[in-house]
This record gives C-alpha cells, structure tokens and sequence, in this order.
C-alpha cells in the first residue's frame, strides 16, 4: 500500500507546488513588491470543506460488516478518512497559493499560476494600483513605484472606498500611509471629499498638521472634525487611567505622620517599625504610623511638557497634546506645554482643547532645545515640586553644551528631569545616541514610551521614585 493512503496511515499535507500549475518552489516573501504581507480572508472564501464524492459517500448506509459491499466505508470514503483529508489539504494548498497570489501581485515571476475572480479580484486591483508600477510589464519588484491612482482626487476618493471595503482598518491604515508616502498624494488631503474618505488615525492627524499652514478655509472644519475624532478616541482609551494612577501618586506623595484609620499607609508603616518587632508576640508595635494624604484642591505639583514639534516628532506630538489636556484637567497638577522647533510657542492656554493644541503646532522645521529649555527653566516657581519632561530625538541645532548645562542646573535644583525620545506606539526611534549618552551620565536618561506607560512614567517622577525604563 502507498503510504499515506490507508486508514490508519498519518495524514500528509499536500503541499501546494505539486499541482499542474505550480511552482519548483513556494515563493519567498522578499519577493514582495511591498503588498501588506497579511492579508484577510474575504467573505466569499468557503467557511466548509466544500462536499466531494468521498464525503458524500460516506452518508450512504453502511453493511453489517467490514467492506462487505457496495455500500461499505471503504479506505477512502470515512469523513476523516484519507480521502477527506486530503480534500481539506487541496483546499488549504489552493487558499496558500491565493494569499500567495494577492501578495505577490500577478505576473510571470509570481509562479503561483493562481488566476483571480470576484472579490479576490477587486482587492488585487486595489493593491496594483497603489504598489504595482506603470510600464514594467512582468518585473512586480516596484522599483519605480509611479502607480495608478494618478493625481486625481476623484480616483483616489474611490480607491479609498474600495480598501475599506476590502481589508480591516489596520491594513487600511499602513496603504493610506504607504500612499501618501509613495504616491505624494498629501496635497490631496487639503480636499473636503478627501479627507471624508480616509480611515483617522495618529498619522494621518500628523500629516494634516504638517498641512496646516496651506489649509484652505473650505477644508480646515473637515480636517479638524478628522482630528478631533482621533483625539477622543485617545483620551477615551488613556484618560480614566492616567487621571487615576496620578491621582493615586499625588495622594501616596503627600505623606501624614497622624492619619486616620482608613489612610494608614500600613506597608510604609510596618517598614518604618520594624525595629520594635516582639518575636515572643510575633507582632510589630507601631510607634509611628504612615499615612496617605488627604485629597486636596490645591495644586500640588507643576509639570511642564516641552515637546519638539520637528517633522519626525509628529506621532509623539498627537499623542502629547491629549496627555497635557488630561493633565491640565486635573487641579492638583498645574500643566504647561511648550512646542519648539528654532522657535518656542507656549500652548498652555490652549489646554482646555487638544484640538487647539496640535492646531497650534507648526511641524517640521529645525531644533533648538537649548532654547525651549531656558524658557521652561525661566518659567519654573517650586523646582522641588516640578517634573520637566522632555518629547525630543534629540537632535540638537542648537549650543549643546548650554543644553546639558540647563539640565543640570534644574536637576540640581530640584527638578524631576525627564526624557522622552518619542511617546508613540511606533516602536524604537532614531535618536542622537551622544546627546542620549550625556543625558543619562547627568542622571537623566533618555528612552521611548508607548503611550500606556506613559502614566507610569509620570506617577513615578511625582513620587520621586526610580523611573519604570522598558527593557530595550
């Protein structure tokens, strides 16, 4: 018997280069021409092994005994049998070669030999035309990515309906960007029609901010509504939280040495007597107790977000204005937030509206961080009650030296320096590693945060306690 065809043999998966059309080889994903590398199922794909002979037959009635007939099960025809389990292989090599075929683009050099239809169709057209190039024929490498969705604004509008129907919001997002960036269609953003097609998302507000100065009237309402819509899904996700762990800082900072019962810090409290343990008692007598501090109106603490509002930043920035809102809405914390690129603008005043923050920020241009630091520095009441945190790469532009000056100074003085190369969920930044170096040999080290660590980065400075750094 030829293995893998009795009932008791294992089940081998056929594999998908054996068929007529297929490959010597299952191709490689570097041969990508830059199609998203995940892509979904349509709702056309069969949810079931769709029904052959095998299976079919094995609904028949069946003898009394083994093979005895006609009507027996026979090696093959068992709904798990061999037969059927190669029939669910056929089907998983066929959708193999699809998603192959949708991610290689087509042409001679795919060797899927797979041809599309329907729905699979369509998606294959929406992927062309975004990342297969104009008159290379066969060759899908995309070197000269020129595309085909042209400059036109009706056409784009279109192609943006078309992905959202296809794929799920993620990949819609990483096309929109890979459009923009390919296809130099940000000036098209300045279009009402336009931005009501796109999927909102942190990069598309900051290539509407880097926008903002060539903004038409006619535009700039449509563009602030896509904004806001990105900012209050944000501070839905990290406001309750970040209001939360500070306010649990704010509290735990304000420390009492005659609480009442319901405040006893009882952890701080036994640390603090255990030199009066009785081993005979196994008990701890309290002399002294620890106490969280009472809620309280007053302002407590002053932080001051100094963010860099360079090109490069532009995540970081979105993500910095809805923290500085949050923070501004909370009265134990006094908040100021400069943006600063060869210039400082203090945004303070607009805190009330994160809208308005990132309105008023300028991105692109040069750095100055010397800069932006005096003028925090100049603004600075209670140096031991102050957190500065700074949102840069820290490319400096300008007198370096004076730069780590300053942060020296206002550690000296009582200050809780802290520095951000980026706050997005991007993943790890381009950095000037020298200026990083010399931060943390000043006790200030730099690194990058994701926006869900970031309350606890701040509940940390608050307190004064060691920085939660993420492993790098």
């Amino acid at each position: 018997m030829t293995p893998g065809t009795g009932p008791g043999a294992p089940a081998t998966e056929p594999t998908p280069d054996t068929g007529p059309r297929g490959p010597a080889t299952v191709p490689t994903p570097d041969t990508s021409p830059g199609r998203p590398a995940t892509l979904p199922t349509p709702d056309t794909t069969p949810a079931t092994v769709p029904t052959d002979t095998a299976t079919a037959t094995a609904t028949a009635p069946t003898a009394t005994g083994p093979d005895t007939g006609p009507t027996g099960p026979g090696p093959d025809t068992g709904p798990t049998g061999p037969g059927a389990r190669a029939a669910a292989g056929s089907v998983v090599g066929d959708e193999r070669l699809r998603r192959w075929r949708l991610v290689l683009g087509g042409g001679e050099a795919d060797g899927t030999g797979r041809v599309l239809a329907g729905t699979d169709a369509a998606m294959d057209g929406a992927l062309t035309a975004l990342y297969e190039s104009k008159g290379q024929g066969g060759d899908r490498r995309g070197r000269d990515r020129s595309a085909g969705l042209g400059a036109s604004a009706p056409s784009v509008a279109r192609w943006l309906g078309d992905i959202r129907a296809y794929f799920p919001s993620s990949v819609v997002q990483v096309m929109q960007r890979d459009a923009i960036d390919r296809l130099g269609l940000a000036t098209l953003l300045l279009e009402p029609e336009m931005l009501e097609a796109v999927e909102a998302d942190v990069h598309l507000v900051g290539t509407l901010l880097s926008l903002n100065k060539a903004m038409p009237e006619t535009t700039r309402e449509t563009a602030r509504a896509v904004v806001r819509k990105v900012v209050e899904d944000l501070e839905k996700r990290l406001a309750t939280r970040t209001r939360a762990t500070l306010t649990g800082a704010l509290d735990r900072s304000a420390r009492i040495s005659r609480p009442r019962h319901r405040d006893i810090d009882w952890d701080r409290t036994i640390r603090a007597n255990l030199k009066n343990y009785l081993p005979e008692h196994r008990t701890v007598v309290p002399e002294r107790l620890v106490g969280h501090g009472r809620a309280s109106q007053a302002v407590k603490k002053e932080v001051v977000l100094c963010i860099d509002q360079s090109g490069s930043m532009a995540a970081s920035v979105v993500h910095a204005s809805v923290f500085g809102a949050v923070l501004a809405s909370m009265r134990s914390i006094a908040t100021r937030l400069v943006v600063f690129d060869t210039a400082v603008v203090d945004l303070t005043d607009r805190l009330d509206d994160p809208v308005d923050v990132l309105f008023g920020t300028q991105l692109g241009g040069g750095t100055d961080i010397n800069r932006a630091l005096a003028y925090c520095q100049s603004r600075i009441t209670r140096p031991a009650a102050t957190v500065v945190v700074l949102i840069s790469d820290l490319y400096e532009g300008g007198i370096r030296d004076e730069m780590l000056k300053r942060v020296a100074a206002m550690k000296a003085a009582g200050v809780q320096f802290v520095a951000l190369l980026a706050l997005s969920d991007e993943g790890a930044p381009a950095y000037d590693r020298d200026h990083a170096a010399a931060l943390a040999e000043l006790g200030a080290p730099a690194f990058a945060c994701t926006p869900d660590l970031f309350p606890e980065i701040m509940a940390a400075a608050l307190e004064k306690r060691p920085l939660p750094i993420p492993a790098t």
